[in-house]
C-alpha cells in the first residue's frame, strides 16, 4: 500500500516536471529529466544524507512511472494543462506524503527529531527545487507564494511528534500527511504566503 501512494505521489510530482519542460520548449529528453528530478530527487537526497541506497534505484517503478509520465504530458500536454487544478490537489497530497514518509524514515535511521523533520522537507521539496535549477528558474520554495514549504515543515514536525510520543506506522504517518496536505489546500484556496521582510511589498 505504501509503495502504491509513493507512486502515485511520484506520478503527480513527474507530471509537473514534464510539463515545465513543455513550457521551456525542451525536447523528450529533457522533459524526462526534469520528470525524474521532481520526482525522484527529494528522495534519493534524503537516502543519500542517511547514507542507504536510494529507493529510487531499488524498485523498477520508481524509474518507470516518471517516463510514462513524460510521454503522457508529450503526446496531451494541452490536456494535462487543463487539468492542473485536479493536479495541485494530488501534489498537494503528494508533499503530505512525502514530507511524512521522509521524516518517518530519517527517525528510523536514529536522526534526532529535528534533523528528522529537515530531512522530511527535504523529501517533499528537493525534487521541485532541481527542477527549478535545472529549468533556470528561482527555486519556488524561496519565494513560498501560497505556502507549499511552510505546510512540509508542519507536517514533517507532527511527524516527528508524534513518534516522540511512540506513534509509528501509517496511521502517524497518515495524520502528518493530512495536516500538511490540508495546510496547502488552505493556502492554494485563501492565497496564504510566507511573510516578507518588513516595509517590502509583494510582487505581483
Amino acid at each position: 500500500m505504501s509503495e502504491l501512494l509513493d507512486l502515485a505521489g511520484i506520478l503527480v510530482f513527474a507530471l509537473s516536471g514534464a510539463l515545465m519542460g513543455v513550457r521551456k520548449r525542451l525536447d523528450v529528453v529533457g522533459m524526462a529529466v526534469l520528470a525524474s528530478m521532481t520526482a525522484l530527487g527529494g528522495g534519493i537526497m534524503r537516502d543519500l544524507i542517511l547514507n542507504v541506497p536510494p529507493a529510487a534505484f531499488q524498485s523498477l517503478g520508481y524509474v518507470l512511472v516518471p517516463i510514462a509520465a513524460t510521454a503522457i504530458v508529450f503526446f496531451w500536454h494541452p490536456q494535462v494543462a487543463r487539468i492542473m487544478p485536479l493536479l495541485l490537489v494530488l501534489d498537494a497530497a503528494g508533499l503530505g506524503l512525502f514530507c511524512a514518509v521522509g521524516t518517518e524514515k530519517a527517525l528510523l535511521y536514529d536522526l534526532s527529531p529535528l534533523h528528522a523533520a529537515l530531512l522530511g522537507v527535504t523529501t517533499a521539496v528537493g525534487g521541485g527545487v532541481l527542477r527549478d535549477m535545472l529549468a533556470g528558474e528561482i527555486p519556488t520554495l524561496l519565494y513560498d507564494r501560497q505556502l507549499y514549504a511552510v505546510p512540509a515543515m508542519l507536517g514533517s514536525a507532527a511527524m516527528a511528534a508524534l513518534f516522540e510520543l511512540d506513534l509509528h506506522g501509517w496511521p502517524a504517518v497518515l495524520a502528518a500527511a493530512v495536516l500538511a496536505f490540508g495546510l496547502r489546500i488552505l493556502a492554494m484556496k485563501y492565497g496564504w504566503r510566507a511573510p516578507l521582510a518588513s516595509g517590502v511589498k509583494p510582487s505581483e
